[in-house]
């Protein structure tokens, strides 16, 4: 008992500064103020909320030390480089260290350090893939335990592909997840990081008959990246998340797809009115980015070779319509856009400019007071940070993202990364907050795996490099952008910037780029075989029209 209690004191001295507590929970569950003027924090308890179990940190909170940072872990970048990154301190007493969730303790000397990653998307599997597993253990924490290709997401909405050809499970990307005995794959939702402690606490999704309800645990980690995601934007608009369909996910594409199949079937009953039959099998998309275009061209692909031949009662009643702000496709060169508007008109697209004001279970109102009936609304607006991300003490990038460095560090705390939708460079560094784009995740993740698996064998424990030198930052060069219209058309632009001159083609021959391009893009050769097959049976037998489930 003695020895466990000065085991405690000697890495309560030795933990260093700084802290991030995030999640679900409320603030005034978090922290609590006693009397006097310490700071208490409470973490939640596997055991029933009702017993009112509270561990508090009774130190108290003085400011971090940065000049310390420089001799432990992975170098830090100081306050005084990066001003928005200072955090105030929250010393952990010895009483927290006594466990109320189980999981997995930190790492021993002489075994392999713990890389914790927070994700499956783009920038996670990429990292993931490219982790050398015999310098590090690696735990995936995530809510879904596969990667979706993203891109070729809209073609699933509408049978052109299988849902499964667009997903891969982790565990094919990073065989060890599947394998190795210390590494592992979690189905959970990180809610909160402790990097005081290098431990973060999870909430399982899909409880069961797990021996709690919510079942909670831990993970104690040597490196922390953060690849957690994005969230679709809904700019606060009444009615958005309640009545629209957002495209990020495959049960995202699955819910479209069942409600497409539905209207179509419903509007063919007899008794319908002509108004109600126009209104079931009205499908408007909200955003005109490149998954609303590609959507938009799917649809009328859809509807142009399938519905007229299979329900011919109601071939023309159905329409789409793409409404957006501005110009579609506005990072695009100005002839490809004027393209794709001439081209989804000639396929039946209605475009229209105007911006939402709110959205009603059978209609959406415009800012000029137009009421647009639809049977079918798809939300394509963008991305911002999740509530995870939000919830965390961290700093932000414009934008509300994890802020990074150069090297995808988060400054102020020791061995924490982000990479992906969720991280942003801090205004101090002078580098630009990059888009949201699938090349610039997978492109931050292969430089930051890259950078572990050099540093590996030297600096991959918690706080144990000294002057270690990472090379050169990260620098993203753009290789362009493409975006299939629809009846075997697509936009090629390969301009380093929006401003930049540079080759751009659109028609069938860059379809053939885009399909091929895509095609070798999938992870996985098995996949690869998938959506060749897929395209191949459409092209043969047309889009599987069956509705199950």
């Amino acid at each position: 008992m003695a020895f466990e209690r000065i085991a405690r004191t000697a890495r309560s001295s030795y933990r260093r500064s700084g802290g991030a507590y995030g999640g679900h929970r409320s603030e005034k569950d978090m922290f609590s103020e006693g009397a006097s003027t310490r700071k208490y924090c409470s973490l939640p308890s596997l055991e029933n909320d009702a017993r009112n179990r509270t561990f508090s940190y009774l130190s108290s909170i003085p400011k971090v030390n940065h000049s310390s940072y420089w001799s432990r872990g992975l170098r830090t970048t100081p306050s005084y480089k990066y001003p928005s990154a200072e955090i105030i301190v929250k010393e952990s007493d010895s009483e927290c260290n006594d466990p109320k969730y189980p999981g997995l303790q930190a790492t021993k000397p002489g075994e392999k350090p713990r890389v914790v990653v927070l994700g499956t998307g783009w920038a996670a599997c990429r990292f993931l893939k490219g982790l050398d597993t015999k310098i590090y253990d690696v735990v995936c924490i995530s809510p879904r335990n596969h990667m979706v290709f993203t891109p070729l997401l809209p073609s699933t909405c509408v049978g052109t592909l299988e849902f499964r050809s667009v997903a891969e499970p982790v565990s094919r990307i990073q065989s060890a997840l599947a394998t190795n005995p210390n590494s592992y794959f979690y189905l959970a939702n990180c809610f909160s990081i402790d990097t005081q402690k290098h431990e973060v606490y999870c909430e399982t999704v899909g409880h069961g008959d797990l021996p709690s309800d919510p079942y909670r645990f831990r993970v104690a980690y040597d490196k922390l990246v953060i690849a957690a995601g994005s969230e679709p934007l809904t700019f606060g608009i009444k009615g958005v998340a309640e009545h629209a369909f957002f495209l990020r996910e495959v049960y995202h594409a699955q819910e479209i797809r069942k409600k497409l199949l539905l209207n179509l079937m419903l509007s063919e009953n007899p008794g319908i009115s002509e108004e109600e039959r126009k209104r079931l099998l009205h499908c408007v998309v909200i955003g005109g980015g490149p998954t609303g275009v590609e959507f938009s061209g799917e649809l009328s692909d859809f509807i142009m070779k399938d519905v007229r031949e299979r329900y011919t009662h109601v071939k023309d009643y159905i329409k789409v319509t793409l409404i957006e702000a501005n110009e579609i496709l506005s990072s695009f060169d100005v002839g490809l856009r004027q393209y794709a508007t001439n081209h989804l008109t000639k396929c039946g697209v209605n475009l229209m400019r105007g911006v939402v004001k709110e959205v009603h279970a059978k209609k959406i109102v415009l800012n000029d007071g137009t009421d647009v009936p639809y049977g079918l609304l798809v939300w394509s607006t963008g991305v911002g940070p999740s509530q995870f991300v939000k919830s965390l003490n961290l700093p932000k990038s414009p934008g509300g993202r994890v802020g990074v460095d150069g090297w995808m560090r988060v400054p102020s705390v020791e061995d924490v990364f982000a990479l992906g939708d969720c991280a942003g460079f801090l205004e101090e560094t002078g580098m630009p907050v990059l888009p949201a784009l699938a090349q610039v995740a997978e492109r931050q993740g292969k430089f930051l795996v890259e950078l572990f698996n050099r540093i590996g064998k030297e600096a991959g424990k918690a706080m144990s490099a000294k002057d270690i030198s990472l090379g050169e930052p990260f620098v993203y060069k753009h290789l362009g952008s493409m975006a299939s219209v629809g009846s075997y058309k697509a936009l090629v632009d390969l301009r380093k910037s929006k401003d930049s001159k540079g080759i751009s083609h659109a028609g069938f021959v860059s379809w053939f780029i885009w399909r091929s391009a895509y095609l070798t893009r999938v992870v996985s050769w098995r996949n690869r075989f998938y959506v060749a097959v897929n395209w191949a049976t459409t092209l043969v037998f047309g889009r599987d029209n069956s509705r199950i489930g």
